[in-house]
C-alpha cells in the first residue's frame, strides 16, 4: 500500500465542485476546529474563505509563534549538477533547452562548501537535475560524506529513489528529502512531462512512502503553482500529508509552496495565483496542521517575503544561487530559474530581525537524538 491507491479513490471532480460550492457558513464551521480536518482544510482553501483571509492571518501567526516562537530556520541550496534526463516545460534544467550542462567535482564542491560555511549556513540542501546515469546513486554515495562532514542537516532534493538507494543514503547522514509532486492533476502532469523517468506520475506520487519507509527524518511535499487550479492541487497536497502522518508517524514533514518563475525555455502560468492567495494557503496550512515546517522560496520578491514571515513562515533560504558552482562563479546560463530575492544574506537576516524573528542557522545536532528503537 501507498498514498498511489489511497489517492485513487479520492474523488478530485467531487472536491472541485465542493471547493467552488463552499458559503461562508462553511467557513465559519472550519474555523471551529480547523486542525487536522480535511474539511475545514477545503473550505478555508475555497473562495468563500477570502473575507476571512485577515482573521486567518491573525490565528496563524499566533499559532505559529506558540509553537516555534520567533526562530526561522535558514538553509541554502548547493546545486550539484544541472544535467537532466527529462522534458519539463517549465524548469530550466530541461533536456532540450540548449544551455551549458555541469556536474560538480569534488573540488568544486568543496569550494561551495566553503563559501556557504563562511555565511554561516549549517543546514544545506543537495539539488541536482534528474539524471540518473551521471547524477545518480555512485554520485551521491560519493558526494554525501563529504557533505556531511561540513553540515548539521542535510536535505536532498534530486530524482525520485528507490527505498533501498534511501536507506543507503541514510546511513550516510542523509536528514530529509524533498520531493514535489508539481501537480497533483494527472492530465496536467502528463502535459508538462513529456520525456524521461519523470512522466511515472504514480511512481513519484510514492515516492515519499518510500522515503518514510526508509527512515529518512523530515519529507517535504510541493506543488508548483500555477501549472493548474491551485486550491485543488493544495487540497490533494493536504490529503498526502493527512495520509503520510498517520501512517509514518515518527517521521517529520514540511510543505514548499513555489509559484511558477520564468526560465530557459518556460511557459506562462495556467493559473495566476495572487499574493493574497499564497497568504491564504499559508494560513490555512498552518491552521490545519500546527506542527508543519513552511518554507519559503527566494522566488518571492524581498518586500513579499519579508511581510510573509510572521503568518506561519519556518523555513527560508537566503542569498541563494539555483545554479552548479553559482556560489564561485555565477553564470546566468546555468540557472534553473529566475530568482526574486537577491538580497545577501546579511541582509535578509537584518530585515528578519527588525521584525523580532530569530534567524537560526544550526538547530540539529545527531547527538540530541535519541536512537530509534528497532520494531
Amino acid at each position: 500500500m501507498s498514498f498511489v491507491d489511497h489517492f485513487a479513490r479520492i474523488e478530485r471532480d467531487k472536491l472541485l465542485l465542493a471547493l467552488y460550492s463552499c458559503t461562508a457558513a462553511d467557513v465559519e464551521r472550519a474555523l471551529v476546529q480547523p486542525e487536522g480536518n480535511l474539511q475545514s482544510l477545503l473550505a478555508l482553501l475555497s473562495p468563500a474563505a477570502e473575507p476571512y483571509i485577515e482573521e486567518m492571518a491573525q490565528r496563524s501567526a499566533a499559532l505559529t509563534r506558540q509553537r516555534f516562537g520567533a526562530n526561522i530556520g535558514l538553509y541554502l541550496p548547493l546545486y550539484l549538477s544541472n544535467l537532466c534526463a527529462n522534458e519539463c516545460d517549465y524548469c530550466g534544467f530541461s533536456m532540450s533547452n540548449k544551455l551549458k550542462r555541469k556536474v560538480l567535482n569534488e573540488q568544486e564542491l568543496a569550494a561551495e562548501i566553503a563559501i556557504i560555511k563562511s555565511r554561516g549556513f549549517d543546514s544545506i540542501l543537495l539539488v541536482s537535475g534528474e539524471h540518473e546515469t551521471k547524477v545518480g546513486m555512485d554520485y551521491f554515495q560519493r558526494v554525501l560524506p563529504l557533505v556531511k562532514q561540513q553540515f548539521s542537516y542535510l536535505a536532498m532534493e534530486v530524482q525520485p529513489l528507490e527505498e533501498s538507494h534511501y536507506r543507503k543514503l541514510v546511513e550516510q547522514g542523509l536528514d530529509a528529502v524533498m520531493v514535489y509532486q508539481e501537480t497533483y492533476q494527472a492530465e496536467t502532469y502528463a502535459k508538462h512531462h513529456t520525456r524521461g523517468k519523470k512522466q511515472d506520475f504514480a511512481y513519484r506520487l510514492a515516492t515519499p512512502d518510500r522515503v518514510a519507509r526508509a527512515g529518512v527524518d523530515k519529507i517535504g511535499l510541493g506543488v508548483l503553482l500555477g501549472l493548474d487550479d491551485w486550491r485543488l492541487d493544495a487540497l490533494m497536497m493536504g490529503y498526502h500529508l493527512d495520509y503520510l502522518e498517520r501512517h509514518y508517524w515518527r517521521t517529520r514533514f514540511s510543505i514548499s509552496l513555489p509559484r511558477l518563475r520564468p526560465c530557459t525555455g518556460g511557459i506562462a502560468p495556467k493559473v495566476h495565483l495572487t499574493d493574497l492567495g499564497l497568504v491564504q494557503m499559508i494560513c490555512t496550512f498552518r491552521l490545519f496542521n500546527q506542527q508543519l515546517d513552511i518554507s519559503l522560496s527566494t522566488r518571492e520578491a524581498p518586500s513579499l517575503r519579508d511581510n510573509l514571515l510572521p503568518l506561519g513562515i519556518t523555513q527560508m533560504s537566503a542569498g541563494s544561487s539555483t545554479q552548479p558552482g553559482g556560489y564561485q562563479v555565477p553564470d546566468s546560463q546555468l540557472d534553473q530559474f529566475e530568482i526574486s530575492d537577491d538580497r545577501t544574506v546579511e541582509q535578509v537576516i537584518t530585515q528578519m530581525r527588525l521584525k523580532g524573528f530569530n534567524p537560526v542557522f544550526k538547530d540539529w545536532e545527531s547527538a540530541w537524538i535519541v536512537p530509534k528503537m528497532r520494531v
